[in-house]
């Protein structure tokens, strides 16, 4: 057996791959017009570039997940994958990628099963800076199971769950995850095909914990809940691009901003025209700015008031936790020397048990 130590590394040739490479032979079971498909179908589009941009071979990619609708992707996903149990796929992730940090690493969750009983798991991934890319479908209730309200269900929501409407205030998962100190946050919707990929690329080149939030349909037990900002007659008045270093600007007409409210003593956006402002004085994003507050400033717009944002929110760098504890390891082993197990278990208090 070839001692690791001695072992050299050499450099991978990456085939050419296509999507069809990613693509398993398992029938795919979702609903039929489900906006699980689009997301699929962007996934396996994107993967032969992001294998060759990361010199990444396709036996080194893990597609990992909990419970739910989305939680089928690894069956559907021509690689290395796990179906783990309800909330825990950040855990199992975690586990992967420390043992084996050469993998690349992807989660794919739901609101219900990453919010929910999963939510103190996704937390505390997002805040170590795992290098791995977590997608969160959110479709605003619980599908697999058949249409209760789930922690992204609006305030009043009736379902079979809630038949009187919901009684509790909605997780906002952006805030969520730049509250956690997420190094790369980011918003798409199933329907917008080419602003999804360009997501999930810039996703897959980042290094550290890559959050992703997926506004997806579930056409049925919740369908169209994304419409009143989505339809295309409205979408250019009701939702808003985020470009790193462009103002807040937005419409059809590309006439109306967001400035900051003079009049208010607190810290509060609002939507003016082009015409009666100056331009100075239109917020300009900054996705890279290492303190949060205007990335969850943003993170809180959306309707009534403001249109929806989409894009990258926040993208900064920082160490990662695998690096850091790989730098741990080899900071003990020159100080101490390699490690004996036996002398561990032996060591302090011992006692001998005779027949």
């Amino acid at each position: 057996m070839t001692d690791p130590d001695q072992a050299t590394s050499l450099p991978v040739e990456i085939p050419a791959y296509s999507r069809q490479d990613f693509t398993s032979d398992q029938t795919v079971r979702w609903c039929p017009g489900c906006g699980d498909y689009s997301i699929l179908a962007q996934v396996q589009k994107i993967m032969p570039a992001v294998c060759e941009e990361a010199g990444v071979p396709k036996e080194n990619v893990v597609f990992l997940s909990g419970i739910g609708c989305s939680s089928r992707f690894p069956y559907y996903m021509n690689t290395y994958g796990f179906h783990s149990i309800h909330g825990r796929a950040p855990t199992f992730a975690t586990g992967v990628k420390v043992a084996n940090p050469e993998l690349m690493v992807w989660v794919v969750t739901g609101d219900g099963d990453g919010l929910s009983i999963g939510g103190n798991h996704l937390v505390h991934c997002l805040r170590r800076n795992l290098d791995m890319k977590i997608l969160l479908f959110n479709n605003r209730i619980y599908g697999l199971t058949k249409g209760q309200y789930s922690p992204t269900s609006e305030l009043g929501k009736r379902t079979k769950s809630s038949p009187m409407g919901t009684t509790e205030q909605p997780i906002n998962p952006l805030s969520i995850s730049i509250a956690a100190e997420a190094t790369f946050v980011a918003r798409s919707i199933d329907t917008d095909s080419k602003n999804l990929q360009d997501i999930l690329m810039r996703a897959a080149r980042h290094k550290g914990s890559a959050f992703v939030e997926i506004f997806q349909n579930c056409n049925v037990f919740n369908d169209k809940t994304f419409s009143s900002f989505t339809e295309r007659a409205v979408r250019d008045e009701k939702t808003i691009t985020l470009k790193h270093g462009e103002p807040l600007i937005f419409g059809k007409d590309q006439d109306k901003c967001i400035v900051l409210d003079q009049d208010s003593d607190e810290l509060k956006p609002k939507v003016a025209q082009v015409a009666d402002v100056k331009k100075e004085d239109i917020l300009v994003h900054n996705e890279s700015a290492e303190n949060p507050a205007q990335a969850y400033l943003f993170s809180q717009l959306g309707e009534p008031d403001f249109p929806v944002p989409l894009g990258v929110f926040r993208s900064v760098t920082r160490p990662t936790y695998e690096d850091l504890v790989d730098e741990q390891i080899a900071s003990a082993i020159e100080k101490n020397g390699k490690g004996n197990i036996n002398a561990l278990l032996e060591a302090g208090d011992t006692w001998s048990v005779k027949d």
